[in-house]
């Protein structure tokens, strides 16, 4: 073998040194796995179910809508209890609740005539418990991985979101078409039984003596705290737009039914994670980038444009090419992203900037899909993929504009990551 291919393979090889060193990483990683796994299947169910419902697009968009609000309150609120309480009991208590929301959902598809406000409802309240857990999970990871190895672990998250992304949409589209919609739930149901016995093994992780308590003025501390990094508002605000104009998940039962495949559209939902899992199995090389303001701005745009050529594809193998790109290019700017947060947050507050970072990357994609069903309704499903895929260029392109600071952010020099590392290069020492 050529010395070059040699060293190209040896750039694109996986980083599992936190998987090795890390027992608690193993365990949160396997736990996400498997709960990943089941809600992807009910990511499929739900939108499927509120279509054979009501047949409505609105109906169907609303659905992220509705979910909308308990997020941002949970996911602020989860971020303050994470800097104040004891992460590991957050989660446990959070993934109970979820299994009950997943088994309320399998109940209502049982019924002869399903509640169609159970899912707006339901989904609501699952989102809520979702977004109080997330930061405690985001803000336990840095607390079990090395310093040196966080840009392996970020690699590694987004190699799990894709393991749970990739077969499950395509098995929760087989479930809803040739079983039925509460077999897809009762999977999910029994994907949290196996998380919780996972979760339970990890290591209690108790807030530091001097933490403070969970309340709105530390919450308003955090905001203050993000609001003056003109770097890490770049990260929220090019997500935040990439996901509102180009995430089109909500239009995928339509455009099935438009090519005479509604059993596709599970192929549709796993689009994106195959591309994604591609960029995570050669996304070593992104541990090695430094300037990762650039790669998420020139990763955001490649998304907007693989979603508008969607849009034009005469077929639908053509169009899951084109949804694979952007799930691609999503992962990498997700990879870098991790990677700037977990660099550069102070261990005191990081809680709380995981509630902010979830609210960027979750409201997007919320909003994002009430978007596309609005604009499918005006103008049809191609018009809402086209349109909403241009503006995500253009709003990116306009943010790198206005943002100079993130588009120059730079580990190798960047104050916060500087200072974030020689803060814990000091406790390995004393520890």
């Amino acid at each position: 073998m050529p010395d070059s291919l040699r060293r190209l393979l040896a750039h694109l090889k996986l980083d599992l040194g936190p998987l090795r060193d890390s027992r608690d990483y193993r365990l949160l990683m396997a736990s996400g796995v498997i709960t990943m796994f089941g809600t992807f299947i009910t990511m499929v169910a739900v939108p499927y179910q509120m279509k054979q419902l009501t047949g409505s697009y609105v109906a169907v968009g609303l659905v992220s809508l509705a979910e909308f609000v308990p997020m941002v309150i949970c996911g602020l609120w989860g971020g303050a209890i994470a800097d104040a309480l004891d992460r590991r009991k957050v989660i446990l208590l959070s993934e109970v609740g979820l299994l009950v929301t997943s088994a309320m959902l399998t109940f209502n598809a049982m019924l002869p005539e399903p509640q169609i406000w159970v899912l707006y409802v339901v989904g609501a309240l699952s989102t809520g418990l979702a977004s109080l857990q997330r930061p405690s999970m985001e803000a336990l990871i840095p607390q079990v991985v090395r310093h040196d190895q966080l840009g392996a672990a970020a690699v590694l998250a987004s190699l799990r979101w894709n393991i749970g992304a990739i077969a499950a949409p395509a098995l929760g589209g087989l479930l809803v078409t040739t079983f039925s919609v509460a077999t897809a739930y009762a999977v999910d149901t029994v994907s949290f039984v196996l998380s919780l016995v996972l979760l339970w093994r990890i290591r209690a992780v108790p807030p530091k003596e001097d933490a403070a308590p969970a309340s709105i003025r530390s919450m308003v501390e955090g905001l203050r705290y993000a609001a003056s990094r003109r770097d890490l508002m770049g990260t929220y605000l090019v997500d935040i737009a990439a996901m509102v104009f180009a995430m089109s998940t909500a239009l995928y039962p339509f455009l099935a039914d438009q090519f005479g495949t509604p059993q596709a559209v599970g192929l549709l939902y796993s689009a994106g994670a195959v591309g994604s899992l591609i960029a995570s199995l050669t996304g070593a090389w992104t541990a090695r980038v430094q300037r990762q303001g650039i790669g998420v701005i020139l990763a955001a745009a490649l998304w907007g444009i693989s979603v508008a050529l969607a849009a034009v594809m005469p077929s639908i193998w053509a169009i899951f090419l084109c949804l694979a790109l952007a799930g691609a290019a999503d992962m990498v700017s997700g990879i870098f992203r991790m990677t700037m947060w977990n660099q550069t947050i102070p261990e005191e507050l990081r809680g709380r900037l995981a509630g902010i970072e979830l609210l960027s990357y979750a409201s997007g994609p919320m909003l994002g899909n009430a978007r596309a069903g609005l604009m499918a309704d005006l103008g049809g499903t191609r018009f809402s993929l086209g349109v909403g895929g241009l503006l995500c260029v253009g709003s990116v392109g306009v943010l790198a504009w206005l943002l100079p600071s993130f588009r120059a952010y730079d580990a190798r020099t960047s104050e916060h990551a500087l200072a974030e590392k020689a803060r814990r290069r000091a406790a390995h020492t004393e520890g």
